[in-house]
Parts: C-alpha cells; sequence; structure tokens
C-alpha cells in the first residue's frame, strides 16, 4: 500500500470545485481544504508507485484550478490506530 499526501494550490476561486473533482477519484481517500501555504491536501492510497504516479500525473494535474502540487510520499504510519487495516477493506 502507498499512502501519499498531495499539497496543492488552486485558484481562489476554484478550490471548493477542485475539492469535490480530487475526491472523487479513484485513488483519493480523503481531501481537506487547509489553512497556510497550500489550499488543499489530498491523501491518496493506492496499492503501486505506478497507481500513484498515474493518478497525479494523468488525473490529478488535469483538474481545473490546480496551479502547484507538491507530492509527499508515507514511508510509516505512527498511530494509535492500526491504519493499515482500516484503509485495507476491499483492496485485496
Amino acid at each position: 500500500m502507498v499512502t501519499a499526501f498531495v499539497l496543492t494550490n488552486v485558484k481562489r476561486d476554484q478550490i471548493p470545485d477542485a475539492a469535490e473533482a480530487l475526491a472523487a477519484l479513484d485513488g483519493v481517500a480523503e481531501v481537506y481544504s487547509v489553512a497556510g501555504q497550500y489550499d488543499l491536501v489530498a491523501v491518496i492510497r493506492v496499492k503501486t508507485n505506478e497507481q500513484l504516479a498515474e493518478l497525479i500525473t494523468k488525473h490529478m494535474l488535469k483538474i481545473s484550478g490546480i496551479e502547484i502540487t507538491k507530492t509527499l510520499i508515507a514511508f510509516r504510519a505512527y498511530s494509535k490506530y492500526d491504519l493499515e487495516s482500516m484503509f485495507s477493506v476491499g483492496m485485496e
């Protein structure tokens, strides 16, 4: 399982539409609007790096309003919850 966080800068008047379009993509688990340097954070969970690359380059970057992205790939989760089992339901 590959987990990534994609930080996005979006044209101000297109943030809600971009957030909805991101959330509708397969592999995007959650989208958050945030304060600070970025406008939206998309949490991605896919099986392979190739799926991550395809999702970002072929789908996310085509969403209207997205100007800049920065992708952070997670190596390990530290949590009191068993995140892997929670998010792997139906992935087999």
